[in-house]
């Protein structure tokens, strides 16, 4: 589903990602994992067409898309959920996922609002309230509906965990668990080891912009050294 080979990015002259690869398969949840400042969120802005100085090849569904401008990737069936979340505060929840509604892809799964409310009961309770009245747990669960709107095959989740009530990171754990089984593939920048474990089949581990690890939770599990030395606070 995707394929990133040797990506490199910069913010002006400064160099953010060197040589960055990773692949995400069909109906698979994949952690990108590091500290705050290791590259997990330029990964993701890269991958999604909102980083223009990049290098390396970036395969979404067997076409390369390293060129592409945000909303041709999104129309391509890529769904990015921000880390900052960019919900319109003075819209109600209702409002906001209308605005992320795309036409049904024949190879995703639909979402409509009422499917969404059944997987977010929080947001189905207040569906006529204004984003601005909403909890921040609540709004990331309201930024994900919103990109599902949208009927994308591939997510890619930035940070869905932090920040947030114990009680909302476990419904977040459910929620992408849920979409895999829709069928969804799913790539998520994650810090918290625990929730990654959860939730994810595999993980890399990203530290200064370069890829330290590849590989399963239980090969990290036979190498603690390696998340002692680049997840460890």
């Amino acid at each position: 589903m995707l394929d990133v080979k040797n990506l490199g990015a910069w913010y002006g002259r400064a160099q953010i990602l060197n040589g960055v690869s990773l692949s995400v398969g069909k109906n698979e949840v994949v952690a990108l994992m590091g500290r705050n400042g290791a590259g997990k969120s330029t990964t993701m802005k890269s991958i999604m067409g909102l980083v223009r100085h990049i290098d390396g090849t970036i395969r979404y569904a067997e076409r390369e898309v390293q060129r592409n401008t945000p909303h041709v990737i999104c129309r391509l069936g890529m769904g990015y959920v921000p880390e900052d979340r960019r919900i319109f505060g003075d819209l109600t929840i209702e409002e906001n996922l209308e605005v992320g509604r795309r036409e049904p892809r024949p190879d995703a799964p639909e979402w409509t609002q009422e499917h969404l409310f059944d997987l977010f009961p929080n947001l189905a309770e207040r569906r006529k309230n204004l984003g601005k009245q909403l909890s921040g747990g609540e709004q990331q669960m309201l930024t994900i509906a919103r990109t599902l709107m949208g009927n994308p095959k591939l997510v890619l989740l930035d940070e869905p965990s932090e920040g947030i009530a114990p009680v909302i990171v476990e419904q977040m754990a459910r929620v992408i668990a849920e979409l895999k089984r829709e069928g969804l593939s799913v790539l998520i920048s994650e810090q918290n080891l625990h929730f990654a474990r959860i939730v994810s089949d595999r993980a890399y581990i990203i530290e200064k912009g370069e890829m330290r690890f590849e590989g399963s939770f239980t090969d990290l599990d036979e190498n603690p050294e390696i998340s002692n030395t680049y997840l460890a606070v």
